[in-house]
């Protein structure tokens, strides 16, 4: 591995937005690939405007909060479950954003928010935990207001495991049965326009989405100690893979007015 791993993550022509931040920085907040590059791209097909309410669920340590209080001026709740909430308005305050970013502790089947009391609901490396059961979109509604936006980033696949009758060996080695969890494009869009409690705006599979995610995890692997790891399990399963199967899904909807 070569010192270039870490530049790498700087890429202005492509992110411009996240390119304003450093690097190490986001990965010692590290608990899923490439977050700002996710959001980045997915902010395209929402509509955020200063003022606004957001609900960044499954917000890690931060670095996605943090992203959207300073590039769209909106006010952010970050809520997580793993992360204590004390960490994370840490994260917030040294970073300059802790007047426009509330810390929540909160589980994702548990939310402690009055219903309609949101603008824009996004998610970024955390749905698949969480979002795929058929019962959870109609809850997760209840918080937006009329016409309020549903943003969310996950990993996914190009075919449906169902589909395909198997997990692909490279990606079962790795991450195993999670990956039945990592949905097409096409299976959120219809799981969520389904129920017609949202009009889905866009859902699609983020263009060469694998080299993305391979460039942070060689990132990863260039800032530890020690060689191997999972880090290096996911390099080696992104190598073999090349897009053939794995991506992420950017999805959006529309709660009716």
């Amino acid at each position: 591995m070569t010192t270039t791993a870490l530049a790498a993550l700087h890429r202005p022509d492509r992110y411009p937005r996240s390119s304003a931040y450093d690097p190490s920085w986001l990965l010692d907040l590290d608990m899923g690939p490439n977050p700002l590059w996710l959001l980045e791209d997915l902010v395209g097909d929402l509509e955020l405007r200063p003022g606004m309410r957001v609900l960044d669920l499954g917000s890690g340590k931060g670095a996605t909060s943090v992203f959207l209080a300073r590039g769209f001026g909106v006010e952010v709740v970050a809520a997580d479950w793993w992360i204590a909430a004390e960490e994370a308005a840490g994260v917030f305050e040294k970073a300059g954003v802790g007047d426009r970013v509330t810390a929540v502790r909160a589980e994702a089947h548990d939310l402690p928010f009055e219903e309609g009391s949101f603008d824009a609901v996004v998610s970024v490396d955390a749905f698949e935990y969480f979002g795929t059961a058929d019962g959870y979109l109609p809850y997760l509604v209840r918080f937006l207001r009329p016409g309020g936006q549903l943003g969310v980033a996950t990993p996914a696949l190009t075919r449906e495991v169902r589909d395909l009758g198997f997990i692909p060996a490279h990606i079962k080695d790795v991450v195993g049965w999670e990956a039945i969890a990592w949905h097409t494009a096409e299976w959120w869009r219809f799981q969520w326009a389904i129920t017609e409690l949202v009009d889905v705006t866009s859902a699609r599979l983020q263009e060469d989405g694998w080299r993305d995610w391979s460039l942070w995890a060689r990132a990863c692997v260039e800032r530890q100690s020690q060689p191997g790891g999972i880090n290096q399990a996911v390099v080696e399963m992104l190598e073999a893979d090349r897009g053939e199967y794995l991506s992420f899904a950017l999805v959006t909807a529309r709660k009716p007015a």
